[in-house]
């Protein structure tokens, strides 16, 4: 079985196994490729797995041996999945892998702002800390989180993961499917739902209104839950303590997005799947989806 991967850059830092794959037949294996290169890579494909990469009509008509498709993560809107169904093409995802990785990253923006680490070692770099008479460093407002609120925003894997996590440090933990109110009022906010036509945007002007003054917002489900100039307004006014993100919208952001320059946002660049049993385990996952596709069974199948 041919086998192509087309943008595996993100999962693969020359640090994965690949045999959960390769056992299943001949693998070529790209970083990124571009839609040119796969118009003729993709001819003799009959198992195609995507990470971003867009696999749409067009690129499927480039296959027409084609009869696997693997998203290589839990998402798979960058498929076109009528197609492929017309087309009688099986589709699989992996869902819930990387739900420890990304609680964990949730948690240690929550820290980082809370504790204003990245701050304090700011100041401490730039030579304020080095007269010990004058003490130079601007002291800075911290939050202790034991006996705080953290209000949970989809409560599914991740969001309970992370209220485990919260619970340990001594947190109350307020669920938004239970209780609204208190979630969007609590001490922490942090978001784990996913991006719908009905939830986009809501974290805007008037849900910043309710929540509590001077809560820190965390966002590690999707960027396009937030409206960027209204969390960049409270975050100036003080509305807001911290905000703290691996999503964007668009990603990457735009060189004029206001949360580039906005106080007390830490932004990283969606990576909080990335540690390597994560990805070694996408790949794992991957690999168990086409073995079972071989053998007549459905494992992840979405089509």
């Amino acid at each position: 079985m041919k086998i192509v991967f087309t943008d595996s850059k993100i999962i693969d830092r020359g640090d994965i196994d690949w045999s959960a794959v390769t056992d299943c037949g001949s693998l070529d294996n790209r970083a990124d490729m571009t839609r040119e290169e796969a118009t003729g890579s993709l001819a003799d494909a009959e198992a195609i797995f995507v990470d971003g990469f867009e696999l749409d009509r067009e690129m499927m008509e480039a296959a027409p041996k084609l009869r696997f498709i693997g998203a290589a993560a839990t998402g798979y809107n960058n498929i076109d999945i009528a197609f492929a169904k017309e087309r009688g093409i099986a589709v699989c995802n992996v869902p819930a892998y990387s739900t420890e990785a990304v609680a964990q990253h949730a948690v240690a923006l929550m820290l980082n702002l809370a504790g204003r680490v990245g701050d304090y070692d700011r100041q401490v770099k730039d030579g304020l800390w080095n007269d010990r008479a004058k003490a130079a460093y601007e002291p800075l407002d911290m939050m202790l989180l034991d006996g705080r609120s953290i209000g949970i925003v989809g409560f599914g894997n991740i969001g309970r993961k992370v209220a485990e996590i919260a619970e340990a440090l001594g947190m109350k933990v307020n669920v938004y499917s239970r209780d609204p109110q208190a979630a969007i009022t609590s001490d922490v906010v942090s978001l784990h739902c996913p991006l719908t036509s009905d939830n986009a945007g809501m974290v805007d002007r008037e849900f910043i209104a309710g929540i509590k003054k001077g809560a820190i917002l965390i966002n590690t489900a999707r960027g396009a839950l937030v409206d960027s100039a209204a969390v960049a307004e409270a975050l100036a006014s003080g509305k807001l303590a911290g905000y703290g993100t691996d999503v964007m919208s668009p990603e990457p952001p735009q060189s004029d997005d206001p949360l580039l320059t906005a106080p007390n946002c830490i932004i990283t660049p969606h990576i909080a799947f990335t540690p390597m049993e994560i990805r070694q385990r996408v790949v794992d996952i991957c690999g168990e989806n086409l073995k079972a596709f071989i053998a007549g069974e459905k494992k992840n199948r979405i089509v």
